[in-house]
C-alpha cells in the first residue's frame, strides 16, 4: 500500500514549507492533489504578482503546471478537478480563465467550481488555483519501484 508522498517545487515551493510549514502537493498512488497556486513569482524581495490579472492567471496555469511535473506528472492534462478562488468573478476573469483552458488544451476535459472570496494568502493575489490529478503511469512506476525495492 502507497503512503502520501509530499513535494514542494523549488522556489516558491520550498520556501513556503520553510516559512509556512505546508508543502504545494502531495500524491497517493495515482493521484496528486496540489495546494492553491497563485500568479506568483519569486523576486529579490520575495514574492511578487504581475499588476496585469491576465499575466497572474496565466502565471497561475504555469504554477499548476510546474507543480504537478515536480510531483511526477505529465501537467496540465492529466487534471481532473479544478477549485479557483477570486477575489473578484466577472466576465473579464471567465474569460481570461477559458482562454487559459483553451492555451493548456484542457477546454471541456474536467470539472470546475469558480469561487469568489474576500482575500486569499498573500497582499496582492487576485486567484488562486487548485487542482486534483489523475496520473495512472506514475503510479505503476512508483508500485513497481516499491516492489524492486522489496525484492532486494
Amino acid at each position: 500500500m502507497s503512503t502520501p508522498k509530499f513535494y514542494s517545487y523549488p522556489g516558491i515551493g520550498e520556501w513556503a514549507l520553510t516559512n509556512r510549514g505546508y508543502s504545494q502537493a502531495v500524491r497517493i498512488q495515482d493521484r496528486i492533489e496540489c495546494s492553491g497556486q497563485g500568479g506568483w513569482t519569486a523576486g529579490p524581495n520575495g514574492i511578487t504578482f504581475p499588476t496585469s490579472l491576465t499575466d497572474e492567471i496565466a502565471q497561475a496555469f504555469i504554477n499548476v503546471d510546474t507543480n504537478l511535473r515536480h510531483a511526477g506528472g505529465k501537467g496540465w492534462s492529466q487534471v481532473y478537478r479544478l477549485y479557483s478562488f477570486h477575489t473578484e468573478i466577472n466576465a473579464e476573469v471567465s474569460g481570461i480563465m477559458k482562454a487559459e483552458f483553451e492555451k493548456w488544451g484542457i477546454e471541456g476535459g474536467f470539472i470546475w467550481t469558480q469561487i469568489g472570496v474576500a482575500g486569499l494568502g498573500a497582499e496582492g493575489m487576485r486567484v488562486e488555483l487548485e487542482v486534483v490529478a489523475w496520473d495512472p503511469e506514475g503510479d505503476d512506476a512508483e508500485v513497481k519501484g516499491e516492489k524492486e525495492a522489496v525484492g532486494k
